[in-house]
């Protein structure tokens, strides 16, 4: 006769290790993001609107969120200006928009309220931007995978390497913690360089 009483299984779920376990690192240099960028303006029919979306989400240290959830009435083309709204209770400013984004943005001007939509005119979505940024990664052949949330700390590395020091480092980025922000300026490797602002750099890649 077969002894079908219970048993007791002791199961534990693995343990997630931090993401720079699985990553080789968190961020993009400036070449890197300008081959994606190159590498999205030639994928498709709709290669302008990404290219876009990457460029912005770089020089603003937007998160797939903040992007995707982003509006037309936060854009200010005839002035250069445009409002971040935060996500994560993150602090809302306003931001400078020069020249290649504003080049970018115009023609993608419709009527959708939103900036970057779908063929069907509905909001893009985080998912579609993962897909979108990690197809492009490969198009661009950079020899690891690439994530949406690296173009946030690409902006962060390259404002602490350009000499910002960390509250306008966290006021650009939205952060309320300092120590959110510490990161990037912890690993700039030229930060003994220039410590402070006024030289004219930092203005995430505005060059």
């Amino acid at each position: 006769m077969t002894d079908t009483s219970p048993t007791i299984v002791n199961r534990t779920l693995p343990t997630r290790l931090p993401n720079s376990a699985y990553r080789v690192r968190e961020y993009l240099t400036e070449k890197e993001v300008d081959r994606l960028i190159e590498a999205a303006r030639k994928r498709g029919r709709n290669g302008a609107r990404d290219a876009a979306a990457i460029l912005l989400a770089y020089r603003h240290g937007l998160r797939a969120q903040e992007l995707c959830a982003l509006r037309w009435a936060q854009v200010d083309l005839r002035n250069g200006r445009l409002h971040v709204n935060r996500t994560k209770g993150g602090i809302e400013s306003v931001h400078p928009l020069h020249g290649p984004e504003l080049r970018t943005l115009r023609p993608l001007q419709g009527s959708s309220p939103y900036v970057f939509v779908t063929e069907a005119g509905t909001p893009v979505t985080t998912s579609w931007f993962l897909r979108m940024i990690q197809r492009t990664g490969k198009a661009a052949k950079l020899p690891f995978q690439v994530h949406p949330h690296m173009l946030r700390h690409s902006t962060g590395y390259k404002l602490a390497n350009d000499g910002q020091d960390t509250r306008s480092l966290a006021h650009y980025l939205g952060h309320r913690n300092l120590q959110s922000t510490a990161r990037y300026t912890a690993l700039a490797p030229h930060r003994e360089l220039s410590p402070n602002l006024g030289d004219g750099k930092g203005q995430a890649a505005a060059a």
